[in-house]
């Protein structure tokens, strides 16, 4: 345990507090600017649709790269090397189902959410209520894992509890989304992205020169690090069944687009063009911070796996990352080692920030918009009311949220949470989007017993799997997948199909040419609010 730590845990660390103060005062003084400028629902929920395709692009790589991926990839990788590094590529090679299938299609057919773009073409209020389930199970997950990575850090970092890290965490978040609406959300994901980029860059480049310049140095001396020995750089460490890792990669490259805070960003851009503009931009930013992961979880393993600093790494692995910026800056105890810890778990602290607001808005997106306007009031909700709805929503989905991960949080691998998260939004929400987009046939009946047979089938098979029973001889129903895709993703497309065939609705037929024109054209798409 470093001097820093055990500082820490006798009280408050004045340098832990003032890197984490700035970092707070800087996405606080953004939330501010950002207030004057949120006066309406479409700022409140799309920034304007005045957000540039560049500046979109920082915001979904801010939005993108979480806690998940810079301190969950990392410990997965630091125990489980092959196998953790599975989350870098298939986080990666997910956005190319986006770009291809979504994004474009996304901007010119929706609103505000999802459920939009399905009610464009279905029965509105069914509709609306389906994709509302999708979105709030998604965003459910993923919000319990930022949390809980939130959580972790402030609690190693400066001797508070675990459970006051969290309110903490949440304070924040909600001051961001309910204040400053999207626009402080996208801003703040943009500062967050440069600055965790400039940080991992920073540290990418400092384990290489501890390595000796090589990056195969870094492979080789990480699998003799590990106890594992030849087994760390081989498959089969973590995920012992081949069909494990297939539904691992398919949860993830299909999940994507499925993830309500990530399509959401989609309708904050003027254009279709700024749509496509924005993934590129993500995409390239996106593969460097994945390659960087990859580097960091072999360099934790290389460098400290073998030492007395890896004692303080978590059973979880979370603090994989954090530790190694302890080593890098000098060691434990050192004015560098403890200065690096802490601007590398305020970077970090800050990805938490930013993730955890767009999942916000996305989820009070589906609460005030979907359920409040769209299916209670009908849609006859005036603007203002549907913006203060969508703060109300937010503060609920906020101290939900804030009690799940006080109460059962602590302890929680944050990748393996988000990589279920995936499996239910490849589940539900994707097949319900794709189907919607692109099948004439497709009826209300198909989306709703779709996103049911996504939801429900990903929930019981998380339910049932080993990550859920550690400990206890496996699941008690001898299902032995970790990640549920392989089963649950076909199931959300058999239940679209099956829906949509027994039912004799063909009304929906009708409005289907009109939606795929304005999907592919742009032609009726909501326009950008100029201020």
């Amino acid at each position: 345990m470093s001097p820093f730590l055990a500082q820490a845990s006798d009280g408050v660390n004045g340098l832990a507090v003032g890197i984490f103060a700035l970092v707070v005062g800087i996405t606080l003084a953004i939330t501010f600017w950002a207030s004057k400028k949120t006066t309406s629902s479409t700022d409140f929920f799309t920034a304007g649709r005045g957000i540039t395709g560049r500046q979109n692009g920082f915001a979904i790589a801010g939005d993108y790269m979480s806690a998940a991926s810079f301190l969950g990839i990392a410990g997965l990788i630091y125990y489980f090397g092959f196998d953790g590094f599975l989350y870098s590529v298939g986080f990666l090679v997910a956005f190319l189902t986006v770009l291809f299938l979504l994004a474009e299609r996304m901007r010119n057919a929706g609103k505000f959410t999802i459920a939009d773009v399905l009610s464009h073409r279905l029965n509105a209020r069914p509709a609306r209520a389906a994709a509302a389930v999708g979105t709030l199970t998604v965003a459910a997950f993923y919000l319990i894992a930022q949390m809980v990575g939130a959580g972790v850090l402030i609690q190693a970092l400066m001797g508070i509890s675990f459970q006051l890290s969290v309110v903490l965490t949440g304070i924040f978040m909600l001051s961001y989304v309910i204040f400053g609406g999207m626009l402080a959300t996208t801003w703040v994901q943009i500062v967050k992205a440069v600055m965790l980029m400039t940080a991992t860059t920073i540290l990418t480049i400092l384990v290489l020169i501890k390595v000796g310049g090589n990056p195969l140095n870094l492979f080789t001396q990480a699998r003799d690090a590990s106890p594992e020995g030849a087994r760390y750089l081989a498959p089969g460490l973590n995920y012992t069944n081949p069909i494990d890792t297939v539904s691992l990669g398919l949860g993830l490259v299909l999940g994507t687009a499925g993830l309500p805070h990530i399509l959401m960003r989609f309708f904050t851009v003027p254009t279709a063009k700024a749509a496509r503009t924005s993934v590129v931009w993500a995409i390239g930013l996106i593969g460097a911070f994945y390659l960087m992961t990859t580097a960091l979880g072999f360099g934790a393993r290389a460098l400290i796996g073998g030492t007395e600093l890896a004692s303080g790494i978590d059973k979880a692995g979370n603090l994989a990352a954090p530790r190694l910026a302890e080593f890098i800056g000098g060691g434990a105890g050192t004015f560098g080692g403890d200065l690096f810890l802490a601007i590398i778990a305020a970077v970090a602290f800050a990805t938490i920030l930013a993730v955890v607001a767009g999942l916000v808005i996305s989820a009070s997106g589906a609460m005030a918009h979907d359920v409040w306007n769209g299916i209670v009031k009908r849609g006859t909700a005036t603007d203002k009311e549907e913006m203060w709805a969508g703060r109300v929503a937010a503060l609920i989905v906020g101290v939900i949220a804030i009690v799940v991960a006080v109460i059962g949080g602590e302890g929680l691998n944050v990748s393996f949470m988000v990589g279920l998260a995936f499996a239910v939004a490849a589940s539900a929400n994707f097949p319900a989007l794709l189907l919607a987009l692109t099948w004439r046939r497709f009826n209300t009946t198909g989306a709703l017993t779709g996103v049911a047979f996504g939801v429900i089938s990903a929930i019981l098979l998380i339910v049932i799997s080993p990550g859920v029973w550690p400990g206890s001889g496996g699941s008690p129903l001898g299902w032995d997948l970790k990640n549920p895709g392989i089963v649950s993703i076909p199931l959300g497309f058999f239940g679209c199909w099956l829906g949509t065939v027994l039912s004799s609705d063909s009304s929906t037929q009708d409005k289907f040419d009109e939606l795929r024109v304005r999907a592919e054209t742009g032609l009726g798409a909501e326009e950008a609010v100029s201020h």
